[in-house]
């Protein structure tokens, strides 16, 4: 790195040097990594990944997730830990009703949900997914979250073994160590799509794919009361609130369930003045991936932290 550039000509990733990382790890020696054949995206990438085999049932790796808190969740093989794939709270969503994956519940098992979720993680896990090396940089991570937009890459080595898994929140963590100019309204999606409280969780789950989103504000009124993301409907399975009233095991019993349900008592929110900075700092506070944007009582927009880390990569 050169240490005399400009503020202007800094890369996003000399950002880096400003903050610790989310676990202390100590002082970052870039030296001592470039001798170990490391990147400097190891140097916020979470290492000791969680992962599972594709053997394991679709219910073990929703219950892993959800006492983990985890969007994602790779495939490895047991042996060799390399990675063969990859779960996300998208491909769950699927599986519940929201798209193609939804036939292993309706087709194969002829609609019983209790026998589709233990079926074996290869059934509905992304083969393939989009990774790192270990030598990577941040700017390379940055590129595919912003122009492949991909929240959490796993980072593996020359053989293809797991190493580590860095998310967009990861890099937001370094990019919001600066102040912007941007504030939220210069941001924020305007053009949102909303659900309403008795809406069935299956209605939800087929919005979420169809529109590749993770979440969905919940309004009644033209009054926001709440929002419902993948990670909620994932812990409504994962809690094994879902199978507290079953009486079929039918998929249609479980996925009837109003949105309502799912919503938590504490809600975020922001407002369109607010400095996106400020917002950054806020949201990794919290720890949620967005928040709803509140002007005059209405809701106005959502702003995400993909939205954030896009705006602090053109910032850069």
């Amino acid at each position: 790195m050169q240490p005399n550039r400009s503020n202007s000509e800094k890369r996003p990733a000399d950002r880096l040097l400003k903050m610790p990382g989310k676990h202390d790890r100590g002082p970052i020696d870039f030296k001592t990594r470039i001798a170990e054949h490391e990147g400097e995206i190891m140097a916020i990438a979470t290492r000791d990944v969680v992962a599972a085999q594709q053997t394991a049932t679709i219910i073990q790796a929703v219950e892993i997730m959800t006492r983990e808190g985890f969007r994602r969740l790779p495939i490895v093989d047991a042996g060799t830990h390399r990675l063969r794939g990859i779960v996300t709270g998208s491909d769950i969503i699927d599986f519940m009703g929201g798209g193609d994956k939804y036939n292993l519940v309706q087709v194969k098992h002829g609609g019983n949900f209790l026998a589709a979720v233990n079926e074996e993680l290869r059934e509905i896990m992304t083969e393939h997914p989009v990774t790192m090396p270990a030598t990577g940089s941040i700017a390379d991570a940055l590129d595919i979250i912003v122009n492949r937009k991909i929240g959490g890459i796993p980072i593996t080595d020359n053989n293809g073994e797991l190493k580590g898994i860095v998310t967009e929140r990861d890099v937001m963590m370094v990019l919001a160590t600066e102040h912007s100019r941007c504030r939220v309204e210069d941001i924020m999606t305007s053009s949102i799509r909303v659900t309403t409280p008795d809406t069935p969780i299956s209605k939800v789950c087929e919005k979420m794919v169809n529109c590749r989103f993770r979440r969905l504000p919940v309004v009644t009124d033209d009054v926001l009361c709440g929002i419902v993301t993948a990670t909620d409907i994932m812990r409504y399975l994962g809690e094994g609130k879902a199978f507290e009233h079953l009486t079929t095991g039918d998929a249609a019993e479980v996925m009837a369930t109003p949105v309502r349900l799912l919503l938590s008592g504490e809600l975020y929110t922001t407002t369109p003045d607010k400095n996106i900075h400020e917002v950054a700092l806020e949201m990794l506070r919290r720890q949620v991936g967005a928040l709803p944007v509140i002007e005059d009582s209405h809701l106005v927009g959502l702003v995400t932290e993909y939205d954030l880390v896009k705006a602090f990569s053109r910032e850069g």
